[in-house]
């Protein structure tokens, strides 16, 4: 239950966040009549406040509460000891006599000025019922309370729903009105270049087919072929040139290197015969092998 409790409470205070301003810490006004029942029923009012809102607070509380629970009877120095660590505010009430009610105070704190709004986003937690009661007036005011040793946080009033709601609509119509607007921007511009180009081309009429052909006209995709600064590139083994001529080697005469180029392909190392003219006396001759074996 209570965590059903505090879900509700967090939920409640997103849309205090959302549509009046909240931040956290949120400032929690206090009075004196709500510390003394918190002290009555031994309950910690700040761990459980903390606890409801699900967030950080800072305790907020007035001079003239002060002053009231310096008044008291019997007077609980405890008490004021743990009000002294609150931070205090400064209401202006001190100069007088007597301290104003906490429903003259704290109503003098949330609306300084009479404008109907929770200038400084005070959270308010009291005993007072009349002052309860006067705050739901108030737009934007959330409300605390005890009730039988448990703390209760007051659902959203009527005039905070009712001013949310009319929030609500004022965003949604400034929405629409600003889509709106920006379309006709658009459709200006586009009017505005149509109106440019034809000055520019001569005043040349074209028919609104053809305008919409070509707006409408698309490249046609199909299947892309390979990149070709990725695809490898093909080999061709090209044919030995007749023309080209081996190379000779260093070692070897320029003779030699033809014979065995001729007869590479019997394997056989061959010479060639020299003869002389027959008016040399060819009796006397010999061949150039029979000079090699002799």
């Amino acid at each position: 239950m209570r965590g059903k409790r505090h879900k509700a409470s967090k939920r409640l205070m997103q849309r205090f966040i959302q549509t009046f301003g909240f931040r956290e810490p949120y400032q929690v006004l206090v009075d004196a009549q709500i510390l003394q029942d918190a002290k009555r029923f031994k309950i910690d009012l700040l761990g459980r406040i903390q606890k409801l809102l699900q967030a950080e607070i800072k305790p907020l509380i007035t001079q003239c509460s002060m002053r009231h629970l310096y008044s008291a009877i019997p007077k609980d120095e405890d008490l004021i000891t743990q009000a002294k660590e609150y931070e205090r505010r400064r209401c202006g009430h001190h100069e007088l006599d007597e301290p104003l009610t906490s429903f003259e105070c704290i109503c003098e704190c949330v609306d300084p000025k009479g404008h109907n709004t929770n200038k400084f986003r005070y959270v308010v937690a009291s005993q007072d019922r009349k002052l309860r009661a006067h705050l739901r007036q108030i737009p934007g005011v959330p409300l605390i309370y005890i009730h039988k040793s448990v703390v209760i946080l007051e659902p959203m009033a009527a005039e905070s729903q009712n001013f949310r709601e009319t929030e609500e609509k004022a965003k949604f119509k400034a929405g629409i009105k600003g889509a709106r607007n920006a379309n006709a921007g658009q459709k200006r511009k586009r009017e505005d270049e149509d109106s440019a180009d034809e000055a520019v081309t001569g005043n040349v009429e074209h028919s609104p087919s053809d305008s919409r052909l070509q707006k409408t006209k698309k490249k046609q995709k199909g299947p892309k072929g390979p990149n070709p600064l990725s695809a490898k590139k093909s080999k061709k083994n090209a044919p030995p040139s007749a023309t080209a001529t081996p190379k000779l080697s260093r070692d070897r005469p320029p003779e030699a290197e033809t014979s065995i180029g001729e007869d590479a392909e019997s394997g056989k190392r061959k010479r060639r015969r020299k003869h002389k003219p027959k008016g040399d006396g060819g009796a006397d001759t010999k061949t150039e092998e029979d000079q090699t074996v002799s």
